[in-house]
């Protein structure tokens, strides 16, 4: 038995599929069938029950995957300590944010680290929170910026960074544009362009509304910010957007004003696996972002 014959066992049961495996791995399907076919009578157990047009786990297939997930990922700790020891400039930090949040949270903080270290390449991920978690649990992210979560997974470790309160967007032509401050009720009778409902504030919003004693009248539901602002600039709606957001919108056609009222806030936490050996770049990039501003 060896590394190869699990990960390549772990791809296949992952997926299912040999085909899905063979593609992923970039290895052929049948290197990878004699490499399974070896591992079970090493074992001498089947580890699949394969039909013309199914595939599925044996119960001692199920107990090999849990343990041979165990070996992979102290292997793969084992190479990236390693890597470390030989050499603690070089590294690569994948990271998950919202596209919620982009560049307006990150990118002096970035710049400040990639000067810091040039050789350790930072890879941006955009995807929501729900994916984040999945990517960091599935080894593919090191690192997620989550927002308003508030489930302490068991393998996640979550470290809150930043309460930023959301403020209201509306065109400059709006009867609330003139105003300083607006009352959260005063928001009742307006048309509603908000996050897609797989987005955490999308629900937020939601339940203020009707702790305001009202329903939202929600026209739109979009994952770019950009495209809310565009939909507000055409008078189609209110926009609700954290106060960081706002605050670097370029567009004299559009106005944001602080909420009075609410409890409405983007809440942003940095996460990632607890139990995982972090390599040499991931610690650095959350000690420095703790000690940065990053989400000043």
């Amino acid at each position: 038995m060896d590394i190869r014959q699990l990960e390549y066992f772990s791809e296949v049961a992952k997926n299912l599929s040999f085909t899905k495996a063979s593609a992923t791995l970039h290895v052929s399907q049948p290197s990878i069938s004699k490499a399974i076919k070896n591992l079970e009578q090493e074992l001498n157990v089947p580890l699949f029950y394969r039909t013309p047009k199914k595939l599925e786990l044996t119960d001692a297939g199920k107990a090999v995957l849990v343990n041979a997930k165990l070996v992979l990922e102290s292997f793969y700790n084992l190479t990236t300590e390693l890597t470390d020891t030989m050499n603690l400039q070089n590294g690569e930090v994948r990271i998950g944010i919202p596209p919620i949040i982009g560049a307006a949270f990150f990118s002096r903080f970035i710049t400040h680290f990639k000067a810091t270290y040039p050789k350790i390449n930072i890879v941006l991920t955009e995807v929501g929170t729900l994916k984040i978690k999945k990517g960091i649990e599935e080894g593919l992210l090191d690192i997620g910026f989550i927002c308003n979560s508030t489930n302490q997974a068991n393998d996640i470790e979550i470290t809150k960074m930043l309460k930023d309160p959301l403020m209201l967007v509306v065109d400059r032509s709006h009867q609330l544009a003139s105003k300083k401050a607006v009352h959260f009720s005063e928001l009742k009778d307006e048309d509603f362009i908000l996050y897609r409902n797989d987005f955490s504030l999308h629900e937020k919003i939601i339940q203020e509304c009707f702790r305001h004693d009202f329903n939202p009248n929600i026209v739109c539901e979009s994952s770019q910010r950009d495209f809310m602002l565009e939909m507000v600039e055409a008078t189609l709606g209110i926009a609700l957007l954290p106060s960081k957001i706002c605050n670097e919108i370029n567009n004299r056609k559009i106005v944001a004003i602080p909420l009075e009222q609410s409890n409405l806030n983007l809440e942003l936490g940095i996460a990632w696996k607890r139990n995982k050996y972090l390599s040499f770049a991931v610690r650095e990039f959350l000690s420095m972002s703790k000690q940065h501003k990053l989400l000043q």
